[in-house]
């Protein structure tokens, strides 16, 4: 199975950039359908990003479109989430999840990803 360690959280001010990282270890990311959530206090965890095995096809929460990108580079094993004009609302904890797929798979539900990273916190100051 598949390990995920997330890093790149950190304070930023609104209107600023960061991208996180989804080192994984034990199993290529290139088996995966992978995808990025976030969970803000007293809120239930989200969608925000996801992409299919193949790399070929990404989805946005409409929340994000246009600000942010998801990517992976197979060669380092890494998911990856640029975040640009980040907003106060962004404030959260991200995690990356990982799914053994077909490789058109994508999914928005938080419940058909069977792997998880601890989560790295971001926090958009206003």
């Amino acid at each position: 199975q598949v390990q995920l360690v997330e890093s790149g959280g950190g304070l930023v001010q609104a209107g600023g950039s960061l991208r996180l990282s989804c080192a994984a270890s034990g199993r290529t990311l290139s088996s995966y359908a992978l995808g990025w959530f976030r969970q803000a206090p007293g809120k239930e965890r989200e969608f925000v990003s996801a992409i299919t095995r193949s790399g070929e096809t990404t989805d946005y929460a409409t929340s994000v479109k246009g600000r942010f990108t998801i990517s992976r580079d197979i060669a380092k094993n890494t998911l990856y989430l640029q975040m640009n004009s980040l907003k106060p609302e962004d404030t959260a904890v991200y995690y990356c999840a990982a799914r053994p797929s077909a490789s058109r798979y994508s999914s928005r539900g938080d419940k058909d990803y069977d792997y998880w990273g601890q989560g790295t916190q971001v926090t958009v100051s206003s």
